[in-house]
């Protein structure tokens, strides 16, 4: 079985990342051969900065490298415009694709409502997607619940390409955990950059401490009893506590004499150290970047030669060779 994931490189990783995708890669990889591929062709849809965005690509990498992906066994992480052959499958793709397919996506109109300018790549993102999934011969594609129709989609053009030209593709099934977890940020709101209400996995002790001390809380008095199940700080405790030590932080918010202060700082305790082991793994990768960009050109290397297979059957199929 093959398993294939992406994610557009942007930026310093938040606690909402790691728990909401990074650790369900982790996770799934030893269930197969696991394809993770750093998305730098979709991050042009939002057109960031050249130089910001090779920054960002090394970045994930050593996040991904530093958080367990496993390149020695099972895992290929490569970077996406690494193998072009994605970009010729798009085009081919493209000539399948009806256009109304795409006019449904939700993640378009999403964008637009925005503000993102409306140019085609934003538009014709799924193709692209569908190419990544495709490309590999993937079977399964672990994805978010806001990602289901753009498989929804790829799976509707491998359908519609392999009618028109006999059976090219493996046809893809998403994988939707059933408890993805939703990360609630300082505000309250869904973790994200976009809402700069974040808590870094690899910042300092000082600035990881004063994001945890900003969530946002009621107004209850220490001494006042609270709802456990209402407040943004258990919330992100539950993330890194056992069970046992989640019922006793409820317990005590629900007895009254027990702070938000308090739980923040407990809340502090347990991110660092369970995040401890990764960020010595990062500081090592960070005085060793020959290894990463070597893992990236070897992961670069098999994924190609995937690639290399797959293409030659799309370019017979539809008359290229």
């Amino acid at each position: 079985m093959r398993i294939l994931t992406g994610i557009q490189p942007s930026g310093t990783p938040h606690i909402g990342n790691y728990f909401g995708a990074m650790r369900q890669i982790i996770n799934i990889q030893e269930k197969g051969e696991t394809f993770v591929f750093l998305a730098d062709y979709h991050s042009l849809t939002t057109s960031p900065e050249p130089a910001q965005l090779r920054a960002n690509v090394l970045e994930l990498a050593l996040n991904f490298l530093a958080c367990g992906v496993n390149t020695e066994k099972s895992t290929v992480l490569f970077r996406q415009s690494d193998v072009p052959e994605v970009c010729e499958l798009t085009w081919i793709l493209n000539n399948v694709t009806p256009v109304g397919l795409l006019e449904r996506a939700h993640s378009y109109k999403d964008k637009i409502a925005k503000g993102f300018s409306p140019n085609n790549g934003l538009f014709s993102y799924p193709v692209l997607m569908a190419s990544d999934i495709l490309l590999y011969q993937s079977n399964l594609v672990p994805v978010g619940k806001d990602q289901k129709q753009h498989l929804e989609i790829t799976r509707d053009i491998a359908i519609k390409f392999n009618n028109q030209y006999g059976e090219v593709f493996t046809i893809p099934d998403e994988l939707i955990p059933e408890e993805v977890a939703i990360v609630p940020g300082t505000d309250g709101q869904k973790m994200s950059k976009s809402y700069h209400n974040t808590i870094p996995i690899f910042g300092k002790e000082k600035e990881i401490k004063k994001a945890i001390m900003n969530v946002v809380t009621d107004c209850k008095q220490l001494e006042e009893p609270k709802d456990p199940d209402t407040c943004n700080v258990v919330a992100l405790y539950k993330l890194v506590a056992t069970p046992e030590e989640l019922e006793e932080m409820k317990a005590k918010y629900r007895a009254g004499g027990y702070g938000y202060g308090h739980a923040k700082l407990a809340l502090f305790d347990k991110l660092w150290a369970y995040f401890e082991p990764m960020r010595k793994r990062r500081a090592e990768l960070e005085q060793n970047l020959d290894y990463v960009w070597e893992v990236l050109r070897k992961g670069a290397e098999r994924a190609r030669a995937e690639a290399t297979v797959t293409m030659a059957k799309v370019r017979e199929a539809v008359g290229l060779r």
